[in-house]
C-alpha cells in the first residue's frame, strides 16, 4: 500500500457508511444512493449527525470512484439500478478486527477503546478491551499509521483514539464522553469484589434510609403496580434486590416475589426485615428459571446494573431476558447521564465503588438486541427534595409470546 488516502467529512461518512452495511446487512449491499442517503445520515451510531442530500452522496460517491475507493455497480437483479460498493478495505489492506475499528472511527470520531468495543459489536466480536487496545496498537504500527492515540486532556479516564484518513475535529471538553468500561480496567471479579464488599459494609444504614423510600415516589409505584397486575400471581423476581423494600412491595400487592442479591449482608438485611419473603444470594448474570414454572412473569433489575460496565451491559440484560416466561417483563431501573461517580466514602464506611451513569438510548438498544418487544422507556428528572442528582431511566421489554 502506498500512501494513505486523505478524506473529507463526506468521504469519510460515506464509506464509514458503505463499510459498516456490508457487514451488518450483508443482503442489501450494495447500496443504492437513496440507501446510501439514509445510512449517512441515520441519527443513531453517527456523530456527528448530519443531512447530506442526494446529490451530495452521488457527486461524492463518483469522485470516490475515479480515486480508486469504491466501485459503481448494476444491480444484479431486478431493475437497472446502480449500485454503491466500497473497496477501502482492500485498498488499505484490512484485517476484520482492522476493519470495524475503522469503520466505527470513521462514523464516529475520536472514542476510548471501551467505546469502540461497545460500538463494535455489531461488526466483530472483540472478546475484551485489551484486544481492541491490541488492534489499535497494531494499526498504528504500521509503515503507514491508521489510527492515532491522543494525548489525555486534564479530567480524562482513558485515553481516545483517531483515524489519520483525514481531518477529524477533536470533542469539545464539555462534551467528551466517558469511557464506561474504565470500572472494569482491573478485571471485573475486581469490581465485583468492590461492590459486594462495599454494600457488605454499609448495609445496615443503607436499608434504614432507603426501606420506606417508594412512599415519596409514585412514577414508581405506577410501574411497580403494572408489574403486578402484568405477572397475575405468577412468580416475579427482582435481581440486585438490596435490603429487599421493592420486592416485599411487590409481595404486599399479591405478586409472589423473589430476591436476589450479590451482597451476603444485604440479603441478610432483606431476610431481617421481610422475613415472610425469599431473598437469597445470587448474581443477576446467572439467573435461572424459578422451580415451579417455566419461567418468570417479570424481572426487575431495579438499579442493579449501576455497577456495569458499558460493555457488560448486552451480556447482563440477556441473561435477565433469557429465564422470562413468553409474555413476560423486564423492567429495568438506571441513572441516566454520561459519567463514572467514584465512592471513596459511603454512609461513614470507607468503600470502593464506581457508579456509571448509561447512556438512555444505548440501554433501549441493548433491550432491543436481547429479542424483547414492546419497548418503553420512561426518563425523569432528579427528585432535589430528596437529595437526589442524576436523571433516573426506566425501561420495560417483553418477550415475545
Amino acid at each position: 500500500m502506498s500512501e494513505l488516502p486523505v478524506l473529507d467529512a463526506n468521504d469519510q461518512r460515506i464509506l464509514g457508511a458503505l463499510l459498516e452495511k456490508q457487514t451488518t446487512v450483508p443482503a442489501a449491499y450494495p447500496l443504492t444512493a437513496n440507501a446510501l442517503r439514509s445510512a449517512c445520515n441515520q441519527s443513531n451510531n453517527r456523530d456527528p449527525v448530519v443531512d447530506l442530500d442526494l446529490q451530495a452522496v452521488e457527486q461524492t460517491a463518483r469522485a470516490l470512484k475515479d480515486r480508486g475507493l469504491l466501485r459503481i455497480v448494476w444491480a444484479s437483479t431486478g431493475r437497472r439500478t446502480l449500485k454503491y460498493h466500497q473497496v477501502l478495505d482492500e485498498r488499505l489492506g484490512l484485517e476484520l478486527d482492522e476493519r470495524a475499528l475503522l469503520t466505527v472511527l470513521l462514523l464516529r470520531g475520536e472514542q476510548a477503546p471501551g467505546e469502540l468495543r461497545t460500538r463494535t459489536e455489531r461488526l466483530h466480536g472483540f472478546a475484551d478491551r485489551g484486544e481492541v487496545e491490541a488492534c489499535l496498537a497494531r494499526m498504528a504500527e504500521r509503515p503507514e499509521p491508521l489510527v492515532r492515540e491522543l494525548e489525555r486532556r486534564p479530567g480524562q479516564q482513558d485515553a481516545r483514539w483517531i483515524h489519520l484518513l483525514g481531518p477529524v475535529p477533536r470533542q469539545a471538553a464539555a462534551a467528551e464522553s466517558v469511557d464506561r468500561d474504565a470500572v472494569i480496567a482491573g478485571g471485573a471479579d475486581v469490581r465485583d469484589e468492590n461492590v459486594r464488599s462495599s454494600y457488605d459494609a454499609v448495609a445496615t444504614a443503607y436499608a434504614d434510609l432507603l426501606v420506606d423510600e417508594l412512599e415519596g415516589l409514585p412514577f414508581e409505584t405506577w410501574l411497580l403496580d403494572r408489574v403486578v397486575a402484568r405477572a397475575a400471581g405468577q412468580p416475579v423476581v427482582e435481581v440486585g434486590s438490596g435490603p429487599g423494600h421493592v420486592t416485599a412491595y411487590l409481595a404486599g400487592r399479591g405478586a409472589v416475589a423473589t430476591g436476589i442479591d450479590l451482597s451476603p449482608a444485604m440479603v441478610a438485611e432483606a431476610r431481617r426485615r421481610f422475613p415472610a419473603l425469599t431473598f437469597e444470594v445470587g448474581d443477576l448474570r446467572r439467573l435461572s428459571r424459578p422451580a415451579a414454572s417455566s419461567g418468570w412473569a417479570a424481572v426487575l433489575g431495579w438499579y442493579s446494573l449501576i455497577h456495569f460496565a458499558a460493555s457488560e451491559l448486552p451480556d447482563a440484560v440477556a441473561a435477565m431476558a433469557r429465564p422470562l416466561a413468553p409474555g413476560g417483563w423486564l423492567v429495568l431501573a438506571m441513572h441516566a447521564g454520561t459519567e463514572i461517580r467514584h465512592l471513596d466514602e459511603w454512609f461513614g464506611h470507607e468503600v470502593d465503588l464506581d457508579l456509571v451513569l448509561h447512556d438512555p438510548a444505548d440501554v433501549v438498544r441493548t433491550v432491543e438486541a436481547a429479542g424483547l418487544v414492546g419497548l418503553e422507556w420512561y426518563l425523569r428528572g432528579p427528585v432535589t427534595a430528596r437529595g437526589e442528582t442524576t436523571d433516573r431511566l426506566y425501561v420495560v421489554g417483553r418477550k415475545p409470546d
